[in-house]
């Protein structure tokens, strides 16, 4: 009978403590916390300047690079933005950067003006269709194309699981969810 009694509370406790914790989590102090802003005003001049939605760099950035300005991924990109130093140099010269070097490409105003103007360039491109810009962001506009003109993929969201890399199909999920979370966030 204590038994039964201590398991009773122990489960009431645990309850408890799961709608505490479920409450805090939703709580947008400790959104914020989990879903930073930083560089606030460099993304939000580049998105104005490119007519990119400042929340969508700020998803792009959280799930490329947790905002760590230093971040270099296994396969070579760069920055905030992980951009590939072919790609940054590439861009690069189009925005009158012509002297780009991989250490700038580092800094967070130039890489974050490069993948904002990247994520604009690609929008163009895809129709504005933010799955395929993002698809494209990750994997490369060819890809995608390619996907897109053999059938395999609408550039839908409701049929992501259609598109051929694991990476890019959670890329895709990962940034839409948290494009969702900035947007309720701010």
């Amino acid at each position: 009978m204590i038994r039964q009694a201590l398991i009773v509370r122990f489960l009431l406790a645990f309850i408890l403590m799961l709608f505490l914790l479920s409450a805090i989590l939703r709580s947008p102090q400790v959104g914020r916390l989990l879903y930073p802003f930083n560089y606030r005003e460099v993304i939000e001049r580049y998105a104005a300047d490119y007519g990119v939605d400042p929340l969508l760099v700020a998803a792009v950035i959280r799930v490329e690079s947790k905002f760590d300005p230093n971040a270099v991924s296994r396969r070579g990109a760069l920055g905030l933005m992980q951009l590939m130093p072919a790609t940054a140099h590439w861009i690069g010269p189009q925005l009158g950067i012509t002297e780009l070097t991989d250490e700038m490409i580092l800094t967070p105003e130039i890489n974050i003006r490069l993948g904002t103007w990247y994520l604009a360039n690609l929008a163009a491109e895809f129709n504005h269709n933010r799955e395929l810009v993002l698809a494209a962001y990750n994997a490369g506009r060819g890809q995608v194309a390619g996907w897109l003109a053999a059938g395999i993929w609408s550039g839908s969201y409701e049929d992501v699981e259609n598109i051929p890399f694991p990476e890019t199909r959670n890329y895709v999920s990962k940034v839409r969810a948290a494009y969702n979370r900035y947007q309720a966030l701010y």
